[in-house]
């Protein structure tokens, strides 16, 4: 984060009076009203972000893949995997809550966050990127393999990987996945537009003048209300980089274009087995929960609960909900 960006839980004073978070929250265009300042931000927030975690890139044969690392190493491993278009400090408010018990690792996938863009994507290449930075950042050094925990789109790869390569994990944790091939009406697709986009290559991503610019761009997909701005500002600025003439996204825009979606629907048509313990953790208001068939493919004997009051971004509405969740998983299977 640069020094333009500041710290959680600082401006404070800069928003206004009138509550511009609660006014904003569910809108298009969620953090235009704070014009760039930050949303106020609880303790517990705060004291999550200053767990600051250790930044590496690590090297595969496919190119350099972001990290960022919490507690010691030879302590039992989590990997955290993060959706579409997002980026490893996703997990930045969550993964300090494990740091005294796990060494904990989250990476940004290829061509997300800082990790470097690629000419081709693919489940396979996913997968292998998982491992070798579970293997680099210690996650196997505590005495068992690491859990692979991993969010919407990363949680796709977690279960790849569970079902292609499950010598890779000691067990898997799915957050709000959708485990189909197409909808079933022209009513789900819609719904579902913003979730998986068509395959259309784009042109660069926008760059705008200002950092407040950039910030008011920032919007969930798929959308959904949200009442913990200060996580959505966050997420948004850590998102961002700083090019010339302005600020940027971080992600690759044709991410969708070079990925071999013909690999991933032939998956999601099964059968799967899973030979590792396996959760599946939903947002009980997701927009995952409302279109016909997108579990099907989820294996009848794996866990599945809900969050309450919770939308797609279970990490975003109800962060200590799920940690809770992650640690009674993590304490039934030891």
């Amino acid at each position: 984060m640069s020094d333009k960006q500041g710290k959680a839980g600082s401006n404070r004073e800069a928003v206004s009076e009138d509550r511009p978070e609660k006014a904003a929250a569910g809108t298009r265009s969620p953090l235009a009203a704070f014009q760039g300042a930050q949303p106020p931000a609880p303790a517990w927030f705060v004291r999550a972000l200053e767990a600051a975690p250790a930044r590496e890139m690590v090297a595969t044969p496919r190119g350099r893949i972001e990290t960022l690392s919490w507690g010691a190493r030879g302590k039992p491993g989590l990997l955290l995997v993060h959706g579409n278009t997002a980026h490893a400090d996703w997990w930045s408010f969550i993964a300090p809550a494990f740091a005294e018990d796990y060494r904990v690792c989250a990476m940004s996938l290829a061509g997300m966050g800082d990790s470097d863009w690629r000419d081709r994507y693919s489940a396979e290449d996913f997968c292998a990127d998982a491992e070798a930075v579970a293997r680099a950042t210690g996650l196997y050094e505590g005495g068992r393999k690491p859990v692979y925990i991993g969010h919407s789109f990363g949680g796709g790869q977690v279960f790849y990987a569970a079902s292609r390569r499950a010598e890779q994990m000691g067990a898997a944790i799915l957050i709000d996945v959708g485990f189909s091939g197409p909808p079933e009406s022209d009513e789900d697709a819609s719904r579902l537009q913003r979730l998986d986009p068509p395959a259309a290559k784009r042109g660069p991503n926008r760059v705008y003048p200002t950092l407040a610019e950039a910030l008011a761009r920032f919007r969930l997909s798929p959308q959904q209300p949200s009442e913990n701005l200060y996580i959505l500002d966050y997420i948004a600025r850590r998102g961002l980089k700083e090019v010339e003439g302005g600020w940027t996204w971080k992600f690759d825009p044709n991410m969708w274009d070079k990925l071999d979606r013909k690999l991933i629907s032939e998956f999601y048509a099964g059968p799967h087995k899973v030979e590792v313990p396996l959760a599946h953790i939903y947002g009980d208001l997701s927009i995952l929960r409302t279109i016909p068939g997108l579990q099907d493919a989820y294996p009848a004997d794996g866990l599945l609960f809900g969050v309450p009051e919770a939308h797609h971004h279970v990490m975003l509405d109800q962060p200590i909900a799920l940690v809770a969740a992650i640690r009674a998983l993590l304490a039934g299977w030891a």
